[in-house]
């Protein structure tokens, strides 16, 4: 990381932030062309790393691409609103923090593992546990997780 002033390291800060954002983006290859979707989102942070778990419906672009080819980056971010510089604006600037990685994505293999990733999303989206996934929505639906290779946490805070 470049800016080592911004940098945030440390389990707890980076779970921190991960906690806060509800939306992660997801960026792959498809067709040749690098391809952008932003997801809803559940993790697991454990002594082998972070997983990220993610769900969408069995076809369509973000499928085909990760089938293909299923190394992925993904970033995160809070937004804490624009720094003021005054009257000069090279001086302005904006409060964040972020959370980048990469990985290579997986596909949930039977229904107990989608259940699993359909349970990480929930807990992080809602807070709560005790969800019910019926076998036929869980026959239509894909999950799919990464184990971040790498992950890195910036922060530009308010002053």
């Amino acid at each position: 990381m470049r800016r080592k002033d911004r940098e945030v390291s440390g389990r707890d800060q980076i779970e921190a932030i991960i906690k806060a954002c509800k939306v992660c983006r997801i960026a792959m290859i498809a067709a040749g062309k690098p391809y952008v979707v932003p997801m809803c989102f559940g993790y697991e942070w454990d002594d082998n790393g972070l997983t990220l778990w993610f769900h969408s419906g069995l076809k369509g672009k973000k499928i085909d691409a990760m089938r293909e080819n299923p190394a992925i980056c993904f970033e995160m971010d809070v937004e804490d609103g624009v720094i003021s510089g005054g009257d000069v604006a090279c001086k302005h600037s904006y409060a964040f923090s972020s959370v980048i990685g990469e990985g290579n994505m997986r596909f949930a293999q039977n229904a107990e593992e989608k259940r699993h990733g359909l349970n990480c999303i929930m807990q992080h989206l809602t807070g709560r546990e005790g969800w019910t996934y019926p076998d036929p929505q869980l026959m239509v639906t894909e999950v799919f997780y990464v184990h971040a290779d790498c992950v890195e946490a910036s922060q530009n805070p308010k002053r």
